[in-house]
């Protein structure tokens, strides 16, 4: 999946929105605010994932741990296009939806997410 195709998936997601925060190179989609995916000005694709899929993609190679943000579960492919399509629209949704799960009530029932 290519840099279109990844903001396509995520920006079809309830309440996503794109940014650029860290200038005009890196596409950070956000929902509530707060950022769940994001692909840097070189190509590559993070993303947060959950404990359990943070030690399975990186203990097998798939993804390592992505820089600054492995601490919080974050995850980095260097090229998004070596993964099939459907799988990696998946941990998008997951993404999202972790993300979601942390956001206060009221600001789900803001987006339209409860």
């Amino acid at each position: 999946m290519d840099r279109a195709g990844v903001g396509r998936v995520c920006l079809a997601l309830p309440g996503a929105t794109l940014d650029h925060p860290f200038g005009p190179g890196h596409d950070a989609y956000k929902v509530g605010g707060k950022m769940f995916a994001m692909v840097g000005a070189m190509g590559g694709l993070s993303f947060k994932v959950s404990d359990i899929a943070y030690e399975v993609l990186t203990e097998t190679g798939h993804a390592r741990p992505a820089p600054y943000l492995a601490k919080a579960k974050w995850v980095n492919l260097a090229d998004p296009g070596d993964w099939d399509d459907a799988e990696l629209t998946d941990h998008l949704k997951t993404a999202h939806a972790l993300i979601v799960a942390k956001l206060t009530k009221k600001a789900r029932a803001e987006l339209g997410l409860t």
